[in-house]
């Protein structure tokens, strides 16, 4: 009897630890991978994987576009619009936006439903590296812990030039230097100021602007943005 109960409660230990070791697990592997692409060019990402497959479901000869370009090969007016559009406080936060988070948070209550995010461009690398387009708070939780790993392990300038060259511009379009020649037929260090802030302002809902190149919005929003550039503090 004192033996069934001990190999009980030995199971109901490991029921326990076994999640936490999983987790724990996760969490190392984010880690490591984050210390290699301190000086490593990431390949590949998590929504890159993602958006290969949905485009190679319509047609398997479909490739992403995109061409890593070293940060200084980027024009300093769309790091400025980035900026200026994503995340004014990029330079002096550690990762996360609280005030922008607590404002999302409210707004979601609202609505009853997850429709902002308030992630920094720290966050959004997160995201775009290892996690799914999916919104919940579990998937939010994640993302923040990754955030912090990339601001211990990386400077602002590696981290932001690791975003503008993996980040999403269009459907299949990816980094600064793809998006230049998909949009304007330029390298990125050639971009100009309104060049610059229209590729910004597309780019949380890049594939649906790609489509609506003359909308409205992205007209009126880019010209706020080309107001505000000259504010914007780059790492």
């Amino acid at each position: 009897m004192t033996r069934h109960a001990g190999a009980s409660r030995s199971w109901v230990k490991w029921l326990f630890l076994l999640p936490i070791l999983a987790f724990l697990a996760i969490q190392l592997y984010f880690f490591l991978q984050i210390w290699w692409w301190v000086d490593h060019d990431p390949q590949m990402t998590s929504v890159m994987r993602e958006q290969m497959s949905v485009l190679r479901a319509k047609s398997p000869r479909l490739a992403l576009q995109q061409t890593w370009v070293p940060y200084g090969r980027i024009s300093t007016n769309l790091k400025r619009a980035i900026i200026a559009s994503e995340d004014a406080n990029f330079s002096e936060h550690e990762g996360i936006d609280w005030d922008a988070l607590q404002k999302a948070y409210e707004k979601n209550n609202k609505k009853h439903k997850v429709v902002a995010g308030g992630s920094t461009i720290t966050q959004q690398l997160a995201k775009n590296l290892f996690l799914s387009g999916s919104r919940s708070y579990l998937r939010k939780g994640q993302e923040l812990i990754i955030a912090y790993m990339l601001e211990w392990l990386m400077d602002k300038e590696r981290i932001f030039e690791i975003y503008l060259n993996v980040v999403e511009f269009g459907s299949g379009i990816f980094g600064a230097e793809a998006a230049a020649r998909h949009y304007y037929g330029i390298s990125a260090a050639g971009l100009g100021a309104s060049q610059a802030a229209k590729l910004a302002v597309m780019l949380p809902n890049p594939r649906f602007f790609d489509r609506h190149r003359d909308s409205g919005f992205l007209a009126r929003r880019t010209g706020l943005i080309l107001r505000r550039m000259g504010a914007a503090e780059l790492p």
